[in-house]
């Protein structure tokens, strides 16, 4: 491995670690997660990558939870819902 791929590797292993653990999941199981999460935070953005796609995380027993979909997904009228210009994850 390289100097630079290995430096590259090393910053993405302590951005992880300083986020915690991120969990990504299929739309169905973030729908259920929001269900049972239903006063919670919920970060929504969109980004384009051949095609619109829908981003979604939020926190919930101490994890992040993170799912994409092609379409909008049903977020409870009671979440927080923030509005993002983009979402990054390691």
């Amino acid at each position: 491995m390289s100097g630079a791929a290995a430096a590259a590797a090393a910053a993405r292993i302590r951005a992880i670690k300083a986020s915690g653990g991120i969990v990504r999941v299929a739309e169905e199981e973030f729908q259920k997660l929001l269900a049972q999460n239903a006063r919670g935070l919920d970060v929504h953005s969109t980004r384009w990558v051949f095609g619109t796609f829908h981003v979604y995380v939020m926190g919930y027993q101490g994890l992040v939870f993170y799912t994409q979909s092609s379409d909008e997904l049903h977020v409870p009228v009671t979440c927080q819902v923030v509005e993002a210009s983009r979402v990054w994850t390691p």
